[in-house]
């Protein structure tokens, strides 16, 4: 090989590694898990670091860093938007659960929604289904959703089930941000496990 053409090679190689060095550096951190794996498995996968499993008990653990989650199962996945309150769940060293408000800070309605109803949209999509419709129907961007929304102690609560696998509730509230007290600002609440209700 010519000092030419090992040059160019050479040259392509830095090229690719540099490109995977930012591309590392600038993917935004996620917790990918499922239900129910072990929970090394959720470590060694997500590119958020999150401290190990305690052996024989059930506890949980934070993301050392704002970060979204990617529900891995084939059939049902879905992704969140980046989290800043963010806990998983282990009992015996397996995932039990999940825990998070899939924002960085309190929201503006218009913001909530978007997320919600996209939460929302992406789980349809994936066929998980709303239950409990007559007590807690699934959020849309309606009057009388917003009027709900607003109202200081109402609030809303939606519950959506994956075949017999898993659960998700998904709750929006008002909440006092005291950055910003004369703005209405909203929490969104979102629970993910085994089946935990009738439906």
């Amino acid at each position: 090989m010519s000092w030419l053409k090992r040059l160019g090679w050479q040259r392509g190689v830095f090229a690719t590694a540099v490109a995977v060095l930012l591309w590392a550096a600038f993917r935004e951190p996620e917790i990918a898990l499922v239900i129910g794996e072990p929970y090394e498995a959720m470590r060694h996968r997500s590119s958020a670091s999150i401290g190990p499993a305690i052996p024989g008990r059930a506890w949980f653990n934070i993301p050392k860093s704002d970060a979204r989650l990617k529900f891995v199962d084939p059939q049902y996945g879905f992704v969140t938007p980046p989290a800043r309150f963010f806990a998983v769940m282990f009992d015996d060293e397996l995932v039990d659960g999940v825990r998070m408000s899939p924002q960085i800070e309190p929201l503006l309605l218009d913001d909530t929604l978007k997320i919600v109803l996209d939460l929302q949209d992406q789980w349809r999509k994936a066929g998980w289904n709303p239950i409990r419709i007559k007590d807690d129907p699934p959020f849309a961007d309606t009057p009388e959703w917003r009027a709900q929304l607003r109202g200081v102690k109402k609030g809303g609560t939606s519950y959506w089930q994956a075949g017999s696998k898993y659960q998700a509730m998904l709750v929006v509230g008002r909440f006092r941000d005291d950055k910003r007290p004369s703005e209405e600002r909203y929490l969104i609440t979102l629970a993910i496990a085994e089946p935990w209700v009738r439906p």
